[in-house]
């Protein structure tokens, strides 16, 4: 039995910016577990086939953070690049900008369609939800109901598999808070009459209207690679390729049990004071010794989980965008990536090749995951075709990759098993640290992962919960704004009082 200070369950941006700071500010012994056998960084490693870099989804390094920024740079001070956003949204075969153009969506709409959503819209205004409680009510605020089936209910759908009145207002407001039509056309207007964006901050840019963001020249996983080798260098230990396999609270002791199953069926059991666990909510409550109050209602958490079909293409691809989302139901494709305008460095020669990443949303056995790899091939080649982008001979090679858990889901019953879960955690186990998007069944984004680390990483130091880890991002909003440069940032050390939405305890 290998005993330390602090286990850490999980190695992507949240474990790992755990990891790196306690062993870095502490003398505290700390190990570290992670299931994927060659990979670090979670959701947001960069997977690498024949040359080809892709994401597993796209990460944009944007924080109102400058705490996270800095700890970008400090990780990774010489391969950052500054690249800007560029998305479409591809509905009934045309291509609308983004966030939006008036110009381009009256064109492409025509004047009889833009004058329903307006009037939906201004109906919207008048006689709003007064207190919205799903997706469907949020986002029909809003934009009205008209652009809410045009521009929202297809894709949303997709993404979740659910109605969009089965999901809660919480996703729409965490994801786009502060939109709206009238935001979205003050912004095109000003931006026709050669008007700069209104500066971020309070009463500034929409956070989801970012129109730059840096990013790691060969993926985030980059950065979260050498997150790992500096956690490792300054004496932290990491297994690859190990899975949480039993978790057991010695209350008396006040210590943890855990056992680390590896691939080859080899166990290592761990004694630690204290865990801080990145693992699926769900899975950790279920499997605590003795069975915690809370575990029932959280074998009720849902998940939805994610497949990439990354094509190599002999030509670079006709568009410049970062990403598509397809709104067309006729295919089962959600977004498309083109991951050489992320960075050129993602493909061996951008000018001669590109590659495309197809992304699809599903649930763990249903017969989009438990399709072969070669169905899936043939499936994307055969929607990419017939969206018009690449014809099947220019494709040269394919990777398929299947990430379970992705997203967290906010169906009706989420908050109040999450509440919960939360009571049982502050009254029964005050050692156990839960960060990260799954730790805490909570969709938010790598720099709110870090900062939910971060906190937990000062309440370890410190012996006694001093900040709230839960306060993070309460505000739901979608951190894509602010100094994206981290000037003036004062440093890691004093990050709980600046970090958005925490909270002393």
């Amino acid at each position: 039995m290998q005993s330390v200070d602090v286990l850490i369950i999980g190695a992507g941006p949240a474990g790992l910016t755990a990891g790196y700071l306690l062993t870095k500010q502490s003398t505290l012994s700390v190990a570290m577990i992670e299931k994927d056998p060659h990979y670090v960084g979670g959701i947001s490693r960069t997977e690498v086939f024949d040359g080809h870099y892709f994401d597993i989804g796209g990460h944009r390094f944007f924080s109102k953070s400058a705490e996270v920024v800095a700890l970008w740079r400090e990780l990774l001070p010489d391969d950052f690049i500054e690249r800007p956003r560029s998305s479409r949204i591809f509905y009934q075969g045309k291509y609308f900008r983004y966030p939006l153009d008036g110009m381009e969506a009256l064109k492409n709409l025509g004047l009889v369609e833009s004058l329903r959503c307006v009037l939906s819209y201004l109906t919207a205004r008048l006689f709003p939800h007064k207190h919205p409680t799903t997706f469907h009510q949020w986002v029909a605020n809003q934009f009205g109901e008209r652009l809410f089936s045009i521009f929202f209910k297809t894709y949303t759908e997709k993404v979740w598999g659910m109605s969009c009145d089965d999901i809660s207002a919480d996703w729409a407001a965490q994801r786009i808070k502060g939109l709206s039509l009238s935001t979205a056309i003050v912004r095109a207007i000003r931006q026709s009459l050669g008007m700069r964006p209104a500066a971020a901050g309070a009463g500034g840019a929409v956070k989801t209207l970012i129109e730059s963001f840096h990013y790691p020249r060969q993926g985030p996983g980059m950065l979260w690679e050498a997150a790992a080798a500096k956690y490792r260098k300054q004496g932290g230990h990491l297994s690859i390729g190990a899975s949480l396999s039993g978790l057991t609270y010695d209350a008396a002791a006040g210590r943890w049990i855990a056992d680390s199953t590896a691939l080859d069926g080899t166990v290592m059991r761990f004694s630690a004071r204290h865990i801080v666990c990145t693992a699926p909510l769900r899975e950790t409550m279920t499997m605590i010794q003795p069975t915690p109050a809370s575990a029932a209602a959280a074998r009720s958490l849902q998940y939805r989980d994610f497949i990439t079909v990354a094509l190599m293409i002999d030509r670079p691809a006709s568009f410049a965008d970062n990403w598509i989302y397809i709104h067309d139901p006729s295919v089962k494709v959600g977004r498309i990536q083109n991951f050489a305008s992320w960075s050129p460095d993602m493909v061996p020669d951008a000018d001669r090749a590109g590659c495309l990443g197809l992304e699809y949303f599903c649930f763990d056995g249903d017969a989009l995951w438990e399709s072969s790899d070669a169905a899936l091939t043939a499936l994307a080649i055969s929607e990419l075709e017939k969206i018009g982008l690449v014809p099947r001979d220019q494709v040269k090679g394919s990777r398929v990759v299947r990430q379970a858990k992705a997203y967290p889901v906010y169906d009706d019953q989420y908050r109040a098993i999450v509440e919960s879960i939360k009571d049982d955690i502050a009254a029964h186990y005050p050692n156990l640290h839960l960060v990260g998007r799954n730790g805490m069944h909570k969709y938010n984004n790598q720099d709110h992962a870090m900062m939910t680390a971060m906190l937990a990483v000062q309440n370890i130091i410190a012996e006694k919960p001093l900040y709230d880890v839960w306060a993070v991002n309460e505000d739901a909003e979608y951190h894509e704004g602010g100094d994206a440069q981290g000037s003036g940032a004062s440093g890691i050390r004093d990050v709980p009082s600046r970090v958005s939405g925490a909270q002393r305890t």
